[in-house]
């Protein structure tokens, strides 16, 4: 079979759309609220979840033969939580400011539901090619919504991007212009609300995924 056979190249660009698991499937909603006031924390976030997705992918594809049922959870839990260890060292030592603003949440990766939901619902089905398609794609499917989110937040809440200023100091009304930051971007609920609405405009161009 071609590496990037027509079935390999659903696995790893279906998620980035119609089935991306966030909109579809409604996992990693938690981390998705939490860390998207910013661009650049979004992205990190999304890349490191992609990295511990695609590779804890391919470990339990290449052990899956091998692991007692009995015990196969704390395999993956391992597996997984040895993989988050490594991200949130590399983040320490080569982008400690992002992983001092991401704090517990990196840690906390352990938990998000996409990465158990990928090794449970197939990386222990097959192999191991198939398995780190499919890890890259659900993780870029929730790096593509958590950047939607960091930049509607950040340049709507705050005027900027990867903290550069986006928004003219001359648009604001404490400089004579008639611009204000949106406070409610920066809050909880803005994530909700926003999360919400892409959900809403993914189903209303997917009406075959609404429920009968």
């Amino acid at each position: 079979m071609s590496l990037f056979s027509g079935k390999n190249r659903e696995y790893l660009l279906g998620p980035l759309s119609k089935n991306n698991p966030v909109l579809v499937q409604i996992l990693g909603i938690c981390s998705t609220l939490a860390v998207t006031v910013k661009l650049e924390n979004a992205l990190v976030m999304g890349l490191s979840v992609t990295a511990v997705t695609a590779f804890s992918n391919v470990i339990l594809s290449l052990l899956r033969n091998t692991i007692p049922n009995r015990i196969r959870i704390i395999v993956q839990l391992v597996v997984v939580a040895a993989l988050v260890i490594i991200v949130d060292q590399l983040l320490k030592a080569y982008a400690y400011e992002v992983s001092k603003q991401l704090s517990v949440y990196v840690g906390l990766i352990i938990t998000n539901c996409i990465i158990m939901g990928r090794i449970e619902a197939f990386a222990l089905a097959n192999k191991p090619w198939p398995s780190l398609l499919d890890g890259i794609g659900n993780g870029l499917g929730y790096t593509v919504i958590l950047a939607i989110m960091g930049f509607i937040r950040e340049l709507f809440g705050s005027g900027t991007l990867f903290g550069a200023q986006i928004v003219p100091q001359g648009w604001f009304v404490a400089n004579g212009g008639a611009y204000m930051n949106n406070g409610l971007m920066i809050m909880p609920a803005a994530s909700l609300i926003l999360v919400g609405l892409i959900i809403w405009i993914h189903r209303s161009k997917n009406r075959d995924l609404i429920e009968k």
